[in-house]
This record gives C-alpha cells, structure tokens and sequence, in this order.
C-alpha cells in the first residue's frame, strides 16, 4: 500500500469513527446508570454541590422522566452540561460529546462594555466596525442580544457577569453549535439587527451561515493572541520570556500568560528575580500584568509574595474547606500543601495568632457542613519567612487583571488584594480555584472534571462566580478592541505617572 493510500485511509478511518461518535445512541437504561453514578459521585465529593441552591436531582427526574426511550450522546452530554453549569463550581467540566459545529456566523464579536461589538476585516486584514454608523449588535432572528447570549453556554451560567459576557460574545460565531444548545433548527438565513450606541436606530442584516473554511477566527485582545499556543515548558526559552519584561518611564513592567510551576519553568522564574534585582533602586512603580492569564499553580504567587510582603507583617491569602473523609487522608493533606494551604496545627506561633484574629471578623457566605467538609485550610504570606529569600519592594505595585484572569491566576489577584502598596487594575477576574477530580461515566464514556474543595477570599465570598473586583476599574477601549493599542496599559502608566 502506498503512503498515500495509507493517510487516505487513515482519515476515512478517522472520519468514520467521529460520525460514529457523533451519532452515538444511549438506551434508557444507559442513561439511568450513567446518572446514578454521576448522582452518587456529586453527592460523596462535590465541594459545591447544594451550595447556592440548586439541587441537580431535580433536573435529573425531570429528564428520566421525559426520556421514552434512546437518546443521542449529544442530547446526554448537553444535559449534563447544562445540569452541572448551575452547581456554581467554575473549574467543573464535561468532555467527550459532540455538538455539530460545522456552520458559522460571519464576521467578528467582540465585547465592548456590555454591547456587542460587530467586526469585519479589511483589505489590509485589519478588524474594523462592520457598520461604523450601526456598530452593536442588538438582536439576533428577532431575540435581544442580553436574553440570546444568556442561554448558548449553560455550562459557564454561574461565571462571574463579566465574564461570562466576553464567553458568550465570542462564542456568537459558532451558531450551529448555538442552535443546538438551543434545541432549535439552523435555519438557512439569519437576521441580525444592528444598532448605533443609543440602541434606537436600527438597520437589518440578513446572512447565511458559512463554513469552516469561511469562518472568521475569535476575537482575542492582542496580546494574548502571541501566548495562546504556548506550552509550560516553552517560558523556559529565552525567546519567549525576555519579552515579558521592561523599564519605561522609571515604570517596571512584568507580564504574566501563565502560572506556569518553577520546576517546567525555571528561566522564567530567574528571570523575574533578577528583574526585581535590576529594578530595585531606579523604578518608582511595578505593573504585573496577569490579563487573560488562565492559570496553573502558586508557584508565581510566591515567588513574587518574598519582593511584596512587608518583613514584619503576615496575610490571609485565603481560606478553603476540603470535600471528603473526615480527618482528611494523608493525600487529601498533601495536595492541600501542594497549594500552600495548611492546618492550623501545622501553622507557626505567629501564624496561628494571625489565623486566629482572621477567624474572629471572618463571616463565610456559607457554613459548611462539618462531617463532609474538613476543617479551614489557611493560604498565608509570612513576611519573614518570604524575607529570608529576597527583598522587600517598598513602592506601589499594580496588579493589572481582566474577566479572563482565572483559576491560580484569579487566586494570585485575590492573594494580594487589600495588602499595603498593592491595587487591582482592570476588570473583575473570572474566580476560580477547586482542587479537582476526574471520572468517566461508565457507558457514554462522558469525562468530567469537579471541584472538591471550596475556596473563600478573605471578605468571606466564594472566588468560584464572584471573582475578584478592581480597585481601579479600567475597560477596554475601542483602540483596544480593534488592536490600535493597549490602551488599558497606557491609561495605567498614565495614571502612574
């Protein structure tokens, strides 16, 4: 057999195997011990299941109920992920169902505040307004835009509001898949109403779904775009960290995309401490930049904790309540330090007197359950023993995040949030931080990811859909949006200055 004939093959083969996937069929009684499972692993490990009110066994009667006989692995898989997306817990997943995804809308989304930002490129591929004179997007097939971008990603509902926004808006190109979440058929044109920035005069635009090959790519903010196919260990190349940092203006500037770990990752970590070394005597300022920074460990938390705690001074970053057996197993301990959470056994005299006083005024937005849930677990930053490895940063800091920052990185805003020198710029992060567990349910072969712990900031909410809110709110402007400038970093060096 020729190579060619063997990759053609290999890609009918292939082919084959997805539509198979796709086309999946599950008998009732599939379905039945697929959720008994999943019912009975949500109710011995889910750290946020019944929290805010929502009791999922409800939404799994009222689908057995309404079940004659077979259903698609797609109908299940939207199920669940509709079911598990109201449960509150942000680092929750659900993998391995199709949704048809083959049809498009054309044209770019974009958020801009709370519109809808309507984009196209020009000749010289530049994002430009599709209609200067009617740029926002205010209905879709006759649907307002605010009640449409509401319902097409269940599994993100209780994503912080901004958030969940910037989700949704750039999800609008994928309308196929849309519908579908919908239960609605794709019809052959769709109505787009478009709208100058009162929202009182209108103009229609009739399109046609495109194809892959058509399609127009997500709108991203420019400078996440050069990170987003970069692995872990690729902030271990010269190349790609050297960027990340500047002096102007007597301004440090420090840009975080990943919390990637010390041990993939060790050129970055030198790099960001000889960069506090070199700035040490001739900066009046330091911006860390952790925009769309999706997360990954602590590890960046404390390395840069050692330059931004006072010596004599010891903070709460957080305090979490571990889901399972009680006294917590040897493992559950180990992967609680692993993220620099401890006991208050395992916590110094002076440390203990400090949890101690936090617990005193600490009111959590919910009282857990002691036989499931562990005793508190504490994130602190220890001034002297962060000053041991390096030096105090005496000047003010900026924490630059946005409605992208989320997971390790939502908890590196919360950590330094309210500590002397330090202010929180930009957006609010999308909260997030879960400890998570994996399993596969065992005839549709749907993988899921849950939380099995519950993270509170310090003023007693949830990270999981609150997040973290700016001390000084600043958005995107339009320049930004259409990749001119960064203006969210500009307008913050101006205000340094």
């Amino acid at each position: 057999m020729t190579t060619t004939k063997f990759i053609l093959l290999l890609v009918f083969s292939l082919s084959a195997i997805v539509s198979v996937a796709q086309t999946k069929n599950l008998s009732k009684k599939q379905v039945q011990t697929d959720l008994q499972f999943l019912t009975k692993t949500l109710n011995e490990k889910s750290s946020y299941v019944y929290l805010n009110g929502f009791d999922f066994n409800k939404d799994v009667k009222n689908y057995l109920d309404k079940l004659t006989d077979a259903t698609t692995l797609e109908n299940f898989g939207l199920f669940i992920a509709k079911t598990i997306g109201k449960i509150g817990d942000r680092h929750s997943s659900v993998r391995d169902y199709e949704i048809r995804n083959s049809l498009f809308l054309p044209f770019v989304y974009a958020p801009q505040a709370n519109k809808v930002l309507v984009l196209n490129r020009n000749t010289d591929k530049d994002l430009v307004r599709l209609n200067v004179k009617f740029p926002y997007l205010k209905e879709i097939d006759g649907t307002l835009i605010e009640n449409f971008i509401q319902q097409i990603i269940p599994d993100e509902l209780t994503a912080p509001k901004e958030a969940y926004f910037t989700k949704a808006v750039r999800q609008l190109r994928d309308i196929q898949k849309i519908y579908s979440v919908l239960n609605k058929s794709l019809p052959k044109e769709i109505k787009l109403t478009l709208s100058d920035s009162s929202f009182k005069n209108d103009t229609v635009l009739v399109v046609s779904p495109v194809g892959r090959k058509m399609r127009s790519g997500y709108w991203d903010d420019e400078f996440e775009k050069k990170f987003a196919l970069l692995k872990d260990e690729d902030y271990n190349k010269e190349e790609n960290v050297s960027p990340l940092f500047g002096l102007k203006d007597q301004i440090g500037y420090m840009q975080i995309p990943s919390m990637v770990s010390k041990e993939d990752a060790p050129l970055l970590f030198k790099k960001i401490n000889s960069f506090m070394e070199s700035i040490r005597n001739n900066s009046n300022a330091l911006i860390v930049d952790v925009r769309s920074n999706g997360g990954g460990t602590r590890d960046i938390t404390y390395e840069l904790a050692k330059y931004f705690v006072h010596p004599d001074s010891i903070y709460m970053v957080n305090a979490t309540k571990q889901r399972g057996p009680i006294p917590l197993p040897q493992e559950y301990e180990e992967s609680l330090s692993s993220r620099n959470l401890f006991s208050y056994a395992a916590l110094d005299k002076q440390e203990k007197k400090s949890a101690t006083a936090f617990l005193k005024t600490f009111k959590p937005m919910y009282e857990l359950d002691q036989k499931k849930y562990s005793e508190y677990y504490f994130g602190l930053l220890n001034g002297k023993k962060l000053a041991k490895q390096a030096f105090y940063y005496n000047k003010p800091v900026y924490i630059l995040a946005n409605e992208k920052s989320f997971s390790a990185a939502s908890v590196f805003v919360a950590a330094f949030k309210a500590i002397p020198n330090i202010k929180i710029v930009g957006t609010t992060t999308d909260g997030s931080s879960g400890n998570s567990e994996r399993f596969e349910l065992p005839n549709s072969s749907i993988r899921l990811k849950i939380s099995t712990m519950v993270s509170f900031q310090k003023d007693g909410k949830i990270l999981d859909g609150f997040g973290t809110e700016p001390d000084i709110k600043i958005e995107r402007d339009i320049n930004q949006i259409l990749w001119k400038s960064d203006t969210q970093l500009e307008n913050l060096r101006n205000l340094i200055l």
